[in-house]
């Protein structure tokens, strides 16, 4: 199980430098997770720059994936991996599915370097 980052969905719908690397992770989507909060980012990115179809195919996209709700628990859990790792309240809801599910977190995001069960990768290509 993994779960992609905004910044994952961002590089595949940008054909960005690692576009073909978040690609390849969803070749299964029922092992993938989204939260709803990375359709939140994603949603709002999207339409602030591109046509609104756009904004609603890239969610369609998302769909295709097991989309997480956040609970209680896991806004808990976020909480207290916020306070942890200092992370922003969007990246610790995103931390917190990965955990709970005992999934890889993959992303673009430096913020998360050097935490367990989190790939980086590099913005510099």
């Amino acid at each position: 199980m993994i779960v992609i980052d905004s910044s994952g969905w961002l590089e595949i719908l940008s054909d960005g430098p690692h576009a073909e690397a978040f690609a390849a992770r969803l070749k299964h989507p029922n092992n993938v997770l989204t939260p709803t909060v990375a359709l939140y980012e994603v949603y709002k990115v999207v339409k602030r720059s591109w046509p609104d179809q756009e904004a609603i195919g890239a969610v369609a996209m998302m769909r295709n994936t097991r989309i997480v709700d956040l609970s209680e628990k896991l806004a808990l859990t976020a909480a207290d991996l916020s306070l942890d790792h200092k992370l922003s309240m969007a990246d610790s809801m995103m931390l917190a599915v990965a955990r709970s599910f005992d999934a890889e977190l993959v992303t673009t995001d430096s913020d998360f370097a050097g935490i367990d069960g989190v790939t980086v990768l590099s913005k510099k290509r």
